[in-house]
């Protein structure tokens, strides 16, 4: 009995399918789980649920279902349909069996969908303490605490001998770096209060000792003094616009005031006219013609007497629109000066802080330079891991060869050796002194 052709590509096509989720599982791809690796939180993954088709002859991805998702600090990962999924001790290929099993509990279905699970991305390892650049690296399967000391740039170091060190020199530009801040900060206070009270002079304070220069502090204050100037005439000159409104808006209500006079007079004048031509016309000396042309004339001359006192009150109007802009803009601009002042202030306090703890740091690790040069010798290095377990930290002592796992924190740290005047205490003669530092700094 021969099988049908379309029988066979089809189970081709699942074996091929089923052969690259093996690859993909077993740990060919760089990005693929290790086997028997728990899924520590922050672990990304990918997961890829295929489902045989028999009408079809092939298999089909349910895109729906998968997809990339993160392990979470509790320890479940939370995928569409079956919901949180705790996660545990489990590795990859359990987390697929897990994942496959709830989806056919689920939705009901005889087999079981072929799922895999794929690590995108491992939580990251921080290196801290003695090394020259601390911080976040990604992690790599097998990597060991020297491999992570060594991304972390090696021990640090004082190059005793050959020098300042570069965290020496760092932590001195550091410093002079502050002064240069403090010294711009104090002398934008000095601006903003200026502005405040009104003033046409900036009082700058004199620059403090320390790195900065006279000629840096002059380029300081002349580029503060640039912008009070700036600011002043903007000032200036939006009020002399708005005070040439109100005067320009006077001289056209006195002009018009004129001319409502004027019309007054007109107005009375044909008044009396009609009064007249009112008794000749009773009298049969007039006709009734001229007296309605002479009411014409007054009603004409009394409606321009009204747009007269309406245009002045325009006018008036436009004085005081004015004048509250002009108040307005010196309210706005007090106000914008107080916020500014006041922020500045706050920010002169934050970097007088950070000034004493950028001293603090220079002082001890020139301290810490200067007692490493008086021993002669380095310090022996030693290293702790801290892990998390079980939504607790445990702290592991370790060596070069120990390895890690993703969210570790390796912390350097050299161990604590003699001061001088402890050595020299301790030591005999002179002759033997050499011999009591090196037995004390070898432990």
């Amino acid at each position: 009995m021969s099988i049908p052709r379309h029988v066979l590509i089809g189970a081709a096509r699942r074996m091929l399918l089923i052969c690259l989720a093996a690859i993909a599982a077993s740990g060919f791809s760089p990005k693929a789980q290790a086997a028997g690796a728990n899924l520590a939180p922050q672990t990304k993954i990918r997961v890829t649920v295929l489902q045989w088709m028999p009408v079809k002859g092939e298999f089909e991805q349910w895109s729906a279902l998968g997809g990339e998702f993160v392990v979470s600090e509790t320890g479940t990962v939370v995928l569409p349909v079956i919901g949180a999924v705790p996660v545990g001790t489990m590795d990859g290929t359990a987390l697929a069996n897990e994942i496959a099993k709830r989806l056919q509990a689920q939705m009901g279905m005889v087999k079981r969908p072929d799922t895999t699970v794929e690590i995108i991305e491992y939580p990251p390892i921080y290196v801290v303490g003695d090394v020259t650049t601390p911080g976040e690296y990604k992690y790599r399967l097998g990597m060991t605490v020297l491999q992570a000391l060594a991304l972390g740039g090696g021990e640090l170091r004082s190059n005793a001998g050959s020098g300042p060190s570069q965290l020496e020199i760092q932590l001195v530009g550091d410093a002079q770096g502050y002064d240069a801040q403090i010294l711009l900060s104090k002398a934008r206070i000095a601006r903003l209060q200026a502005e405040m009270s009104g003033e046409t002079e900036i009082r700058f304070p004199e620059p403090a000792g320390g790195g900065l220069d006279i000629a840096a502090a002059n380029d300081i204050f002349a580029q503060e003094r640039i912008i009070f100037s700036a600011r002043a005439n903007e000032l200036d000159r939006q009020s002399k616009s708005l005070t040439e409104l109100c005067a320009l808006l006077n001289a056209e209500i006195g002009s018009f005031k004129e001319k409502i006079n004027a019309t007054d007079a007109t107005i009375k004048s044909a008044e009396t006219d009609l009064a007249n031509v009112t008794i000749l016309v009773e009298k049969g000396i007039a006709i009734a013609s001229r007296k309605s042309d002479l009411e014409r004339i007054v009603s004409s001359y009394r409606m321009d007497r009204l747009d007269q006192v309406t245009a002045v009150m325009r006018a008036q109007q436009g004085i005081a629109a004015a004048t509250r802009e002009l108040n307005g803009l010196r309210d706005k601009l007090h106000t914008d000066t107080a916020i500014e002042l006041q922020t500045e202030q706050a920010n002169l306090t934050q970097l007088v802080l950070k000034q004493q703890v950028a001293q603090k740091r220079l002082v001890d690790t020139l301290s810490t330079a200067s007692r490493e040069r008086s021993l002669g010798k380095d310090q022996a290095i030693k290293f702790t891991i801290l892990r998390k377990v079980n939504r607790e930290v445990n702290e592991i002592a370790a060596v070069d060869s120990t390895a890690l796992v993703p969210g570790d924190v390796v912390k350097a740290a050299f161990a604590a050796g003699p001061s001088p005047e402890t050595v020299s205490s301790m030591a005999p003669p002179a002759t033997n002194a050499k011999t009591v530092i090196s037995d004390e700094a070898g432990q």
